[in-house]
């Protein structure tokens, strides 16, 4: 972290946190056409919310684009550009794709950064599509208010194998590649409330790829994926089972969390984002008697840059958590009923 700049000092929210809430997006986008019938190479669409668009390229082969991009979540420039492409090339994993190229989105405040910050978050973003394996090819820059950074992200899948987020199956359980949590030290962060070794598993989940995702979606009884971001593990199921028709059984209590969040959240420290969060999808959910609010409150947290949320029939569940190599955890099933989702203790 740096004393000289505080890049979260330049922006209203940070990281997926200022994602604009479900309900506002659905709202906003209720009277525009989703239909995909005029245009049939597309294979993913705005159907059901999904982390990116696919195309059919005729060869057996698809082209998946998605673009991400937002404010600072943390203060030094470097870390910011890493989190930010992690979390942008993140969408290309879990449709089951490998990245193939990206194109740089910045906005900056020119008179009031230095230019070496610039510079660190530009080449934060590069260093973490080099890890890709990647490059950065080009972009776009403007002179802006707040700081933003982020990519759009093209990959190759094999047809066969992309992984929407809409075919899960009843019976299918879920795994959960990555701890939930990182709102909550991002809330510590602003408050100068979270500890270094907090810091540290911070910065080290929000820039460790998914990149496991397209070995996943070889695996055969692997029926549905997405990646776990800004509306949160709980908003991220219900796009699952509304897009499914099933309910979500989600056990709480197995649902992994990163251990300063834990105490942090115990403590009190939340996000607002979590709260625009349950009032967009909260209906839907049927939480289990006596669970407390910190643990609800964690179930909404906005994650940056986070894990993958697999359904997979249960003969799969091993082969997964086998590629996951000890990341993973099952945290809940999917079974025949009303779209939703019912939390278990």
């Amino acid at each position: 972290m740096t004393d000289r700049i505080k890049l979260t000092g330049f922006s209203h929210g940070g990281g997926c946190g200022c994602k604009i809430a479900p309900s506002v997006l659905e709202r906003l986008l209720s009277e525009l056409p989703k239909d995909s019938l005029p245009y049939p190479s597309l294979m993913v669409g705005l159907e059901n919310g999904d982390d990116a668009a696919v195309y059919d390229l005729g060869n057996g082969q698809a082209l998946v684009a998605t673009t991400d991009f937002f404010m600072p979540i943390v203060d030094d420039g470097y870390d910011f550009g890493r989190i930010a492409a992690t979390n942008a090339l993140s969408d290309v994993y879990a449709m089951g794709a490998k990245p193939i190229l990206a194109l740089a989105l910045l906005a900056m405040p020119i008179d009031k950064l230095p230019d070496s910050v610039i510079r660190d978050i530009v080449r934060g973003g590069m260093d973490a599509c080099k890890g890709a394996g990647i490059p950065v090819a080009g972009g776009h820059s403007i002179d802006s208010v707040e700081p933003i950074y982020g990519l759009v992200a093209l990959g190759l899948g094999d047809k066969a194998k992309i992984k929407r987020n809409d075919k899960a199956q009843a019976g299918d359980v879920l795994i959960l590649s990555k701890p939930i949590g990182i709102g909550i030290l991002s809330a510590a962060l602003k408050k100068d409330a979270l500890s270094p070794d907090g810091y540290a598993a911070m910065i080290s989940l929000t820039t460790t790829l998914n990149s496991a995702g397209p070995s996943i979606a070889a695996i055969e009884g692997v029926h549905a994926m997405t990646d776990v971001t800004g509306f949160a593990l709980l908003g991220h199921l219900w796009e699952m089972a509304r897009g499914s028709k099933l309910t979500a059984v989600l056990k709480a209590n197995d649902v992994p969390v990163i251990p300063e969040a834990l105490e942090l959240a115990q403590k009190g420290f939340v996000t607002g984002a979590s709260g625009r969060n349950w009032n967009s999808y909260g209906s839907h959910v049927a939480l289990c008697e006596g669970l407390p609010e910190w643990r609800k409150n964690l179930l909404n947290d906005p994650q940056t840059s986070g894990g993958l949320l697999i359904a997979a029939g249960k003969q799969a569940a091993s082969a997964v958590l086998s590629v996951l190599a000890g990341a993973g955890a099952i945290v809940g099933h999917l079974e025949e009923g009303e779209a939703g989702i019912r939390v278990a203790g």
